[in-house]
C-alpha cells in the first residue's frame, strides 16, 4: 500500500519528492472522503478547503472468485442497488507508467482517450495489441453507503502481451494503446474491451486504475479520488499463459507470487482480485467492484 509518505513505485524504488507532479500533491492534500462530495457537485474551493482532514483508515472487501476454466461466454454485470457500508479498495501507486500528466507524459487530454475498446493505438498510430481478449468491468460504489457512484470517470491501462506499457517502453513511445477513459453508468459500472495482460519480472499480472469525480476532471488530469490496481487470479494466468505469446510470462510467473508481490503483498491480494469467467477461446470477462 502507498501508505508510506515517500512515494514509492511499482519496482520497489523511491521516487524523489520534488518529481511526483502536481497531481500526486493535491492527491495527498485532499481526505478521500471529502473528496467524495464531488460526486454531489462540490467545486474546487470546496475540495482544498478539505486538506486538513486526517485520511480515514483503509481496508477493502475480498471479491469473490469464479472458476478461471468456465466456458461461458464472458458477460459481467453489476447490481446497482445500493448494498450498505463497504471497505474502501486499498490505495496503491500508479507505478511508474501512468501518463496521467504526472509524471512528464500525458495521455488524458488526447482527443480519442475516452473510449471503450483500448486494444489499439489512437491518433498517429492505429497499431492494435494482441492477446488473448478480456473484457474488464469495474463498478465503482461509495464506501459508506455501497451507492452506486454515477458518472465518475475511470481511467484504466495495462501492459501487452509482452510486459510492455505504451508511451514508455523500447520501441512503444509512439504507441498508446491498453489506455482508455470512461463514464461510469447508472450501475457505477465502466467495461473495457483489451487483451490479457503479461506478467512481466517482478510482479504479479495487473491492471491499474485511477478513478475521478468526472470524465472532464479525468482528460484535465485533475484531482484523483483513488489509485488502485486490480489483480488477475491465478488459475486464469495459468491457462492464458499457456497460449502462443505468452511464453515469458510463464517463466515470471514462476518466480513470483501474489504472497511475494510488492503491491499486493499485504494481505495476498484476496481485497482486489478480480471474478473470473470465460475461457481462452471465448475470451475472458474480470469484474471487481470496488468502495472508494
Amino acid at each position: 500500500m502507498t501508505t508510506d509518505p515517500r512515494w514509492i513505485d511499482e519496482h520497489g524504488d523511491e521516487i524523489d519528492e520534488d518529481h511526483r507532479g502536481l497531481v500526486y500533491d493535491i492527491r495527498t492534500l485532499v481526505d478521500r472522503r471529502r473528496a467524495l462530495g464531488i460526486f454531489g457537485g462540490v467545486g474546487l474551493t470546496a475540495l482544498l478547503a478539505a486538506c486538513s482532514a486526517d485520511p480515514p483508515e483503509q481496508t477493502a472487501s475480498a471479491a469473490p472468485r469464479a472458476s478461471a476454466s468456465a466456458s461461458a461466454t464472458p458477460s459481467p454485470s453489476a447490481s446497482a442497488a445500493a448494498s450498505g457500508p463497504l471497505d474502501e479498495v486499498p490505495d496503491e501507486t500508479g507505478g511508474p507508467y501512468p501518463a496521467d500528466g504526472s509524471n512528464g507524459v500525458n495521455v488524458l487530454d488526447d482527443s480519442g482517450i475516452v473510449r471503450r475498446d483500448i486494444r489499439s493505438s489512437f491518433g498517429s498510430s492505429s497499431t492494435v495489441a494482441q492477446g488473448v481478449p478480456l473484457t474488464i468491468a469495474l463498478t465503482v460504489r461509495d464506501a459508506a453507503t455501497g451507492s452506486a457512484l454515477v458518472g465518475a470517470g475511470v481511467y484504466l491501462w495495462h501492459c501487452d502481451r509482452d510486459g510492455g506499457y505504451s508511451l514508455y517502453s523500447n520501441g512503444l513511445e509512439g504507441e498508446n494503446y491498453l489506455r482508455g477513459v470512461q463514464q461510469t453508468d447508472a450501475n457505477g459500472t465502466v467495461t473495457f474491451t483489451s487483451i490479457y495482460p503479461a506478467c512481466y519480472t517482478g510482479r504479479w499480472p495487473h491492471i491499474h486504475f485511477e478513478v475521478y469525480s468526472d470524465v472532464a476532471t479525468a482528460v484535465a488530469s485533475g484531482p484523483i479520488v483513488k489509485t488502485s490496481q486490480i489483480a488477475l487470479p491465478e488459475e486464469a494466468n495459468a491457462l492464458v499463459y499457456a497460449t502462443a505469446g505468452y511464453e515469458q510470462s510463464v517463466r515470471n510467473m514462476a518466480q513470483t507470487s501474489l504472497a511475494s508481490d510488492n503491491v499486493f503483498s499485504d494481505d495476498g491480494g484476496i481485497h482486489q482480485i478480480a471474478n473470473m469467467s470465460g475461457s481462452v477461446a471465448a475470451g475472458y470477462a474480470a469484474a471487481l467492484t470496488i468502495g472508494v
